[in-house]
């Protein structure tokens, strides 16, 4: 009973931050003594009851070594992991448990995307990314992709940005994630580059822990980069293998990332690879709302990833931590401009965020309307009569023939022309 009472008295704290808190103090002296006494009672063992174990623990740990020792618990207590069940049947108990902190090295990279190794790309300049892509974008901009409706999460503001976030789940996959936000005093040219700018990210987004480009093309633009972002203590960090490319029309940017596969990294037990990963911006300027005058910049941001992580548990952490992480964003962006306006050099990323491919939202929009009309003229076609049409005087002219030539009197020439006409209708309609 004092257990409970203790239990509810923690459970009452004003604030979630003070609940965690003596959760954890509460909870530290229980994990101590549970762990103390496992090292003792391991340590006082005796002999005999190794022996029923002693062949399979030496070829659990040569089978450990043969695998670069990817377990610790292993190599550290390699008597325990031999005598007990090990983890990874514990895990498979639980399921959901292997998505916090499980390499699934045994995913390969989707097999409907091409690899791009570094020669590829340089004769393949734009195929990481491609216009497709493109359309992808366009459609979700338009808010012509097919998808379902977006519902509304959140509408925050501050003096220099304001802030609509929307939220859809899809049949299949993650949830997919949809923003505009306004940024008060900045150019699309700004947004562009502020975003691609892997080098200043690192000084600015706490997440990203590291930042490195493994393929580019000075043609395009196109680029293949390498993150590690930082995830909560209970998860491995994750690795991203993002291409890249930005497109350009009268001053409006579709800065399209996603994930592509990339044997040149190969996967580790962490951090965790990330496959399934798709980020894009659409970026142009802005009325601002302080004057009205075009001084602002809207960015639409369509995200959507696969963490390893349940979908419920991934979107309960995502709105509870969306404003403070987009928040940061802002200070960001404006200590970018006083670097920009410093004059210092830029660096690799931002000068290839400058090399955009030019198109005309005309030609994307014509371009669909004729697939769209293509589309509906094929399934008209799947459910016309393969047969043409019959010319309504050759049937009537053949029935005329054939009445006077069999002379079967009124009521078989009546049915003869009834018929006749029944046809030539049938052949006008086809």
């Amino acid at each position: 009973m004092a257990l409970i009472s203790v239990l509810l008295e923690i459970l009452r704290k004003p604030t979630i931050g003070d609940m965690m808190v003596e959760l954890m103090v509460f909870m530290a002296p229980i994990w101590i003594a549970v762990f103390v006494g496992v090292l003792v009672g391991w340590a006082w063992k005796p002999n005999w009851a190794n022996i029923p174990n002693l062949h399979s623990s030496a070829t659990a740990n040569k089978a450990d070594s043969n695998n670069n020792k990817s377990s610790s618990l292993p190599m550290l207590f390699p008597q325990f992991s031999a005598s007990i069940p090990s983890f990874t049947s514990f895990k498979l108990q639980l399921p959901w448990l292997s998505d916090f902190d499980n390499d699934n090295s045994s995913l390969s990279p989707s097999l409907s995307s091409p690899d791009y190794s570094s020669s590829k790309l340089g004769s393949e300049k734009s195929s990481v990314v491609d216009e497709d892509d493109l359309k992808h974008l366009h459609k979700l901009v338009e808010e012509k992709d097919g998808g379902p409706a977006w519902i509304q999460m959140m509408d925050r503001s501050t003096p220099n940005m304001s802030y609509q976030a929307w939220r859809r789940d899809p049949e299949t996959g993650p949830p997919q994630y949809r923003s505009r936000t306004i940024y008060e005093d900045a150019t699309p040219e700004m947004l562009r580059d502020f975003f691609w700018d892997d080098e200043f990210r690192l000084k600015w987004d706490d997440m990203i822990l590291q930042a490195n480009t493994l393929e580019e093309c000075p043609a395009t633009g196109t680029m293949v980069v390498q993150w590690v972002r930082k995830f909560p203590f209970f998860c491995s960090d994750r690795e991203y293998i993002i291409g890249r490319r930005i497109w350009e029309t009268g001053r409006t940017y579709y800065c399209i990332t996603k994930g592509v596969p990339n044997l040149s990294v190969p996967r580790r037990n962490k951090p965790r690879r990330v496959d399934l990963y798709y980020s894009s911006w659409f970026i142009r300027a802005a009325e601002s709302k302080r004057d009205g005058r075009m001084t602002a910049c809207e960015v639409l941001l369509f995200h959507n990833e696969d963490m390893g992580i349940p979908y419920e548990i991934a979107k309960l952490g995502i709105r509870q931590g969306m404003w403070g992480a987009v928040k940061k964003i802002d200070p960001g962006l404006r200590a970018y401009q006083k670097h920009r306006a410093s004059g210092a050099p830029l660096s690799r990323s931002a000068v290839l965020a400058q090399v955009n491919t030019k198109f005309s939202v005309d030609s994307i929009e014509s371009i669909e309307s004729t697939n769209c009309a293509t589309e509906v003229e094929s399934r008209v076609s799947e459910e016309k009569p393969t047969g043409r049409g019959i010319p309504k005087m050759l049937v009537v002219g053949g029935a005329i023939a054939l009445a006077c030539t069999l002379d079967q009197g009124l009521l078989t020439k009546a049915v003869i022309f009834g018929v006749a006409r029944r046809f030539a209708n049938m052949g006008r309609r086809l």
